[in-house]
């Protein structure tokens, strides 16, 4: 149970721990590589130690110290069978990536993952790796655990049924190891950080517009890389100094590549006094300082392609949208009732619950706005964004509140709560 009192300003200047996504990919991609790959700024996340504990059972040789990895790798063709079950944990970037490397190595291995990970269906990445010749068997067909005996593959020519970077990303790594090339069209750009990850090792690979093709057998070389601060972390202290009078808050070395970008574009739309500082090119990603202050924001809409760009930042977009004068409607998000936890449901609970009459659609959510926050004791039903999210509007309540299952926050974010408390006054 973690309590939360209202506060009246966010203020200073803070870091932030790396990218989730980019931490995954270059964890996942040093193990096939040849030579040491150093990784600064690695997320502190348990999805992402997850990977790490992968990898290393895989026979990568790694090395922790505070938010530095070492990662000796092993080569394209070098990885060993695990003596075990991989362990994704919460993971579900872990177990979707990670079985496109999986679907080529000459041995069979099982991964699974926590009673969470478990209800998450894994058709997406099943469907494209048989087609390559991977044999991939799942509980009632579509649940982890996941058990692939791996083998030679073919290239493929897939064409996404819908957006997911994780779904790209795993045939991307399963077309490292097929003879010829390998091509994902994707129905709208997704986040890219796998297309540069792969070229920053060395792999031969294309894109143009929304086709992205890589040839197989490459020799990936280790690399000395910086990960950026997680922007998805950073929507939390955004959107609290949003929210928050008199506030003005620096977030410094924030990733801010331009297919993650729709959330700053969707923030300055509302209106949201936000600055681009400082901003520079870190192995191939872009960097920047964020200067951020309260501001009044109107509300607005997430539906289609955005929905897609923002899925992980609706939750606390959510309560923005609660304090903005016309509301926040998102529609077309049906992929949250499968995240970890239904998130439409549990953010119109933890809403409901501070006296906002949110209504539940069957794809998204109506929020309407100028909603006083009452204070109230949430759930963060075992949800990482959940406990952050609602953390965020508890500074806006009348009175304390508190947030059960709090340590969920752990899943992406460890240091969340001492980093909140470092800026608050």
């Amino acid at each position: 149970m973690q309590k939360i009192s209202p506060a009246r300003s966010l203020s200073g200047s803070i870091s932030l721990p790396g990218d989730k996504s980019i931490s995954h990919r270059y964890a996942m991609i040093a193990s096939i590589a040849e030579g040491r790959t150093r990784i600064r700024n690695y997320s502190t996340g348990a999805d992402c130690q997850s990977t790490l504990g992968a990898v290393e059972a895989l026979g990568a040789r790694v090395e922790r110290q505070g938010t530095e990895v070492v990662i000796a790798g092993r080569g394209l063709r070098g990885l060993s069978a695990p003596q075990a079950d991989l362990d994704a944990g919460n993971s579900g970037s872990t177990i979707r990536m990670l079985s496109g490397i999986l679907a080529a190595q000459p041995f069979r291995s099982r991964i699974a993952g926590d009673e969470s990970l478990s209800r998450r269906p894994m058709q997406r990445i099943i469907q494209p790796l048989s087609q390559m010749g991977a044999v991939i068997s799942a509980r009632e067909g579509k649940f982890p655990p996941i058990e692939i005996q791996g083998g030679p593959l073919a290239p493929i020519d897939y064409t996404l049924p819908v957006p997911s970077a994780q779904v790209k990303t795993c045939v991307l790594f399963a077309g490292l190891y097929a003879a010829g090339q390998t091509t994902v069209r994707e129905p709208m750009r997704s986040r890219d950080h796998t297309e540069i990850a792969l070229r920053e090792f060395g792999a031969d690979l294309t894109v143009r517009g929304k086709v992205i093709t890589v040839q197989g057998g490459p020799r990936l070389e280790g690399r000395d890389l910086a990960v950026p601060a997680d922007l998805s972390s950073a929507a939390f202290f955004l959107v609290a100094a949003l929210l928050l009078p008199e506030s003005s808050l620096t977030i410094r070395g924030v990733g801010l590549n331009p297919t993650r970008s729709a959330l700053l574009d969707f923030l300055k739309g509302m209106g949201a006094d936000i600055r681009i500082l400082d901003l520079e090119n870190r192995n191939g990603e872009l960097v920047g300082d964020l200067l951020v202050r309260h501001s009044s924001v109107r509300g607005g809409v997430i539906e289609k392609e955005l929905t897609a760009a923002l899925i992980d930042e609706i939750p606390v977009l959510a309560v923005l949208g609660a304090a903005s004068e016309e509301g926040l409607t998102v529609r077309d998000a049906g992929e949250l009732r499968i995240k970890e936890t239904d998130r439409i449901a549990t953010v119109a609970e933890n809403l409901r619950r501070m006296g906002v009459p949110a209504e539940e659609l069957p794809d998204g959510l109506v929020i309407p706005g100028r909603q006083r926050f009452r204070a109230a004791e949430f759930d963060s039903f075992g949800d990482h964004r959940i406990a952050m999210a609602f953390a965020v509007a508890a500074l806006r309540a009348d009175a304390p509140s508190a947030i059960r299952q709090a340590g969920a926050a752990s899943v992406s974010f460890p240091e969340f709560f001492t980093t909140l408390e470092s800026v608050l006054a």
